[in-house]
């Protein structure tokens, strides 16, 4: 999913980096053991794996999706919808009063559809990464009701 999505993007070397320092197995496993963060395989009937995942962790006020990832060929599926709704569940069962997101300022199809699940863009930010790359991201912010 990151080869073929961010490549034109942010470049090979970037998406290579990134990969292998957040979503190597040591990364996830240091993730979830270390800094709280749950994740979810997204699965399909029809499909034979995988077809997507989504990572978050639960602060005292927020939510932070760290990640979410639909297979190019199980878009527009509702599968991105419902990982949606599950994770705003999750918000209102812990009684947090927002979620946040981080977004490459140039991922135009993930911002269109993050607007659509009634994201704003709250503000840009700039992270150094290491090895010369940085994420030039917003942050976005979706208010939380019961």
């Amino acid at each position: 999913i990151w080869r073929e999505y961010y490549r034109p993007i942010i470049g090979l070397n970037q998406v290579d980096y990134m990969l292998q320092r957040f979503q190597s197995f040591d990364a996830i496993r240091n993730q979830i053991h270390q800094d709280g963060f749950d994740y979810y395989l997204m699965d399909s009937q029809s499909a034979e794996e995988s077809i997507g995942y989504f990572a978050f962790q639960l602060h005292q006020h927020e939510l932070f999706l760290s990640k979410i990832y639909v297979r190019t060929s199980q878009r527009k599926h509702g599968y991105g919808r419902r990982a949606f709704e599950f994770i705003e569940g999750m918000a209102l069962k812990h009684s947090l009063e927002k979620i946040t997101l981080t977004v490459n300022k140039e991922n135009s199809l993930a911002i269109d559809a993050y607007l659509r699940y009634g994201f704003i863009v709250d503000r840009p930010v700039v992270q150094d990464i290491g090895n010369g790359f940085v994420m030039d991201d917003f942050v976005m912010v979706k208010r939380v009701q019961d």
